[in-house]
């Protein structure tokens, strides 16, 4: 994975596809090329009897342009970033930006591709797609574009807002969360249920901690780690989308960038509707573990034991905590708070 910057200053997070992934593309490319060479060649080779040899030869060299050149331009820009090869393995080419990519950039890629697979056999190509950290081979690099694979493995749902937290998330200060320990908190959730009782403690107090030192004000009392780290991660979603809702209020008609958002209208959630309904109240999750009270969580009661905002896990109320029913209105930004969930001994 990796993290695309669109026009509108918004983060988008993208797969970057494979190299094996680009190979085998690359290689139903060529065959599809080299079929049309060779049926150019076989009909040329008939005209050219009955026609002027230099003429029949100069018609072959701008075919052949055509076919090494023009096919990988022609369909990419169509397309918008995709050859016969990429749409058969789920892949696109995407400008830096997130946006789809432009008959400029598809030129560019296919001049340097002549270059770097029909003149040097793609070494150049293998050696800068292992050295970049994105992948890119030449013809990338020089037209600002990057391949993406449309077809990774199914996401599970965004965390949604567990009950009665929302006054509370409203106040956060979420400028210090970083996208790398938002995608770590987010991996945990998602396999919640499908850790060893222990483990998952475990996880969720550390990686809750990790968030606590850089999120501000500080959690309700008694608040389980993974229903603070869903709080957490929902309401930086919500702003996400908030922000790129405004962006694109701002933007020229007909604008949009390709990375999980919809061109036109309001964003909606890029997962659907959320299939198991929420863990946190109202609908279950299926039968899924979610289903138990909190009460019975092996979190609750965890000590909080030095934490950066005061108070204990189902200890003492804490000073700083804002009551469940009246947030306090948000503060300015401050910087990350020290400490973090301690485990209970």
């Amino acid at each position: 994975m990796a993290d695309v910057v669109t026009g509108e200053a918004v983060v988008v997070e993208v797969r970057i596809a494979q190299l094996p992934t680009r190979g085998v593309a690359l290689l139903i490319d060529w065959v599809v090329q080299w079929a049309a060479l060779i049926v150019m060649y076989i009909l040329l080779g008939s005209a050219s009897l009955v026609t002027d040899t230099a003429l029949a030869t100069g018609l072959m060299i701008l075919l052949t342009v055509l076919v090494l050149v023009g096919y990988p331009v022609a369909f990419e820009t169509a397309s918008r970033g995709r050859s016969l090869g990429k749409l058969a393995m789920g892949l696109r080419v995407v400008g830096d930006d997130g946006g789809p990519e432009r008959f400029r950039q598809a030129l560019f890629r296919g001049l340097a591709g002549f270059l770097e697979f029909w003149m040097f056999f793609g070494a150049p190509a293998l050696i800068t797609s292992l050295v970049n950290q994105q992948g890119k081979r030449l013809g990338d690099v020089f037209a600002g574009t990057i391949v993406i694979s449309e077809r990774g493995p199914r996401q599970e749902p965004p965390p949604e807002m567990p009950p009665g937290l929302a006054p509370w998330a409203a106040s956060l200060q979420l400028s210090q969360l970083t996208g790398e320990l938002a995608s770590t908190a987010r991996q945990y959730l998602s396999r919640w249920h499908q850790l060893d009782p222990d483990v998952r403690h475990q996880m969720g107090v550390r990686i809750a901690g990790q968030v606590s030192a850089v999120v501000a004000p500080p959690p309700p009392p008694g608040l389980p780690p993974h229903t603070y780290l869903a709080a957490v991660l929902a309401e930086r979603r919500r702003r996400e989308e908030l922000r790129l809702a405004r962006a694109r209020a701002a933007a020229p008609p007909f604008g949009g960038t390709y990375g999980g958002a919809s061109y036109a209208g309001a964003p909606g959630s890029p997962y659907g509707s959320a299939p198991y309904g929420s863990p946190y109240g109202g609908s279950s999750y299926g039968g899924a573990p979610y289903e138990a009270p909190y009460s019975g969580s092996p979190y609750d009661g965890a000590p909080y034991g030095g934490a950066p905002h005061g108070g204990t896990y189902g200890g003492a109320p804490q000073s700083s905590a804002p009551a469940p029913g009246n947030p306090p209105p948000p503060s300015d930004p401050a910087g990350p708070t020290p400490g973090g969930f301690v485990p209970p001994n």
